[in-house]
């Protein structure tokens, strides 16, 4: 089996991604990261999505973003709450972390390397989106390109890596749908970015909206009610 390196947060995205990765025949190894997050429960259900998609190998990496701050997820700036859809897409919101996908990508690059995997999995979306710059087809490109000249398996033509944005061009509902078809179980999976102290999600976040809009237009109950009873 060919192996990828799949970025994998713990969000309905990301375990999504790692299932596309699995159906398509790869041998899965899931790269997580703890970077200081005030969501750090996410890593929790990284753990289990690995475990329940049969990853052959599940990392997680720790680096501190909170160094740097400048994002609501890093820094003592409030998670903004119940906002409009026109709201979300007015601009790029402070929950973005700086340079976040650029960083993570390249972890995966080095990981990849060492593997001899010429694949990485990354579960960006241009369609329902929250505005950041770095899940954009441009930068996904960009990235590739970059990464096959900044590599000594690039440069000497031994592996031309390629990174894998099935979920790219797809509506929340529709991502659910294929994650659905392949197996996912939401219930493991978490999205919310200001969770309760016991992992309970707060329904307001633009995360959580995002995703209820998208079990509600996919027509699919979300297990995650039925983890914390809601």
């Amino acid at each position: 089996m060919r192996k990828a390196v799949c970025l994998l947060s713990g969000g309905l995205d990301s375990a999504t991604c790692l299932a596309v990765a699995r159906r398509d025949g790869f041998a899965t190894y899931a790269l997580s990261f703890d970077y200081g997050q005030r969501h750090i429960l996410e890593l929790d259900a990284a753990a289990r999505v690995a475990q329940a998609m049969g990853a052959a190998d599940h990392r997680v990496a720790r680096i501190d973003l909170r160094m740097f701050g400048g994002s609501a997820l890093t820094a003592g700036i409030d998670v903004p709450k119940h906002r409009s859809a026109a709201e979300m897409e007015a601009g790029i919101p402070v929950t973005y972390v700086p340079a976040r996908n650029t960083i993570f990508l390249s972890f995966a690059m080095a990981w990849a390397e060492v593997l001899e995997a010429p694949d990485l999995f990354l579960g960006v979306n241009a369609v329902d989106y929250s505005g950041y710059p770095d899940c954009r087809p441009e930068f996904v490109a960009a990235f590739e390109t970059m990464a096959n000249l900044a590599t000594k398996a690039g440069v000497e033509g031994k592996t031309k890596l390629r990174v894998h944005t099935p979920l790219l061009h797809l509506t929340k509902a529709e991502i659910i749908r294929l994650g659905v078809s392949c197996g996912v179980d939401y219930g493991l999976t978490h999205s919310c970015y200001d969770p309760e102290p016991g992992g309970r999600p707060c329904g307001a976040c633009d995360s959580c909206l995002l995703r209820a809009k998208g079990f509600a237009e996919a027509g699919v109950r979300d297990g995650l009610l039925d983890r914390y009873g809601l």
